[in-house]
């Protein structure tokens, strides 16, 4: 690795961190909503109580844990909205050129997202950036768990990278708490799904921009 041996290696997020799509988000949220007669939710009340798993993010709004039925309506009718919409969502500010000037200087970067894989590739594809990724995981199967196991899985795919270098970016306290179960670090992204004041309380740095994210970030490889 030369004279990037000490440099961070970046596990970047997609949604809500390097696709700015929490618009598209928050209108596939409402339309899942009106299938089953909740009421539509607003930006900032959507950042104060969004959670991982997605069901206890529902627990949370609705006074309980949708039943079985509800969930599989909600969860159809939110991604049939939102896939219909993510290709018109672009990439975060300067999030292009921060990709492309890491790679640039050598320092390695990877990407995992919850996003199902098959439609994560060829919308990272669609933007440009893919070659910038050393590895890109989705999620290959149906569960909702957060990223935790899957970071672990990521950070061992990943050849001669040791967790103590690697920096997770993401915009939610999953996150933070999945860097730190794969024995990470974290920083977190003010421009997606959580405001301030929650993603703080995952006692991580906490970010208002891609760049000011990086920087931290090789401040912990430092």
């Amino acid at each position: 690795m030369g004279k990037h041996a000490h440099a961070a290696h970046i596990v970047w997020d997609w949604n809500g961190t390097l696709l700015h799509d929490i618009h598209t988000v928050i209108e596939a949220t409402n339309a899942s909503f009106a299938e089953i007669g909740l009421a539509p939710i607003t930006l900032e009340r959507y950042r104060d109580l969004y959670c991982v798993p997605i069901p206890r993010f529902y627990e949370r709004l609705m006074g309980r844990l949708p039943t079985e039925a509800e969930w599989e309506v909600m969860d159809a009718v939110f991604h049939k909205h939102y896939w219909a919409r993510a290709e018109s969502c672009g990439l975060a500010d300067g999030a292009a050129e921060l990709l492309a000037q890491r790679r640039a200087a050598g320092r390695t970067q990877s990407l995992l997202s919850l996003a199902p894989h098959e439609h994560l590739v060829p919308i990272v594809r669609k933007h440009g950036i893919e070659e910038h990724f050393i590895r890109i995981d989705g999620r290959m199967d149906t569960s909702h768990a957060g990223k935790a196991d899957r970071m672990v899985r990521h950070l061992a795919a990943l050849d001669g990278i040791p967790a103590a270098r690697t920096v997770v970016i993401g915009d939610a306290v999953d996150d933070a708490v999945a860097a730190a179960h794969a024995g990470a670090h974290a920083v977190l992204y003010t421009g997606g799904s959580h405001s301030r004041a929650s993603l703080e309380e995952a006692g991580v740095p906490v970010v208002d921009t891609l760049a000011e994210a990086v920087r931290v970030a090789d401040g912990f490889a430092a």
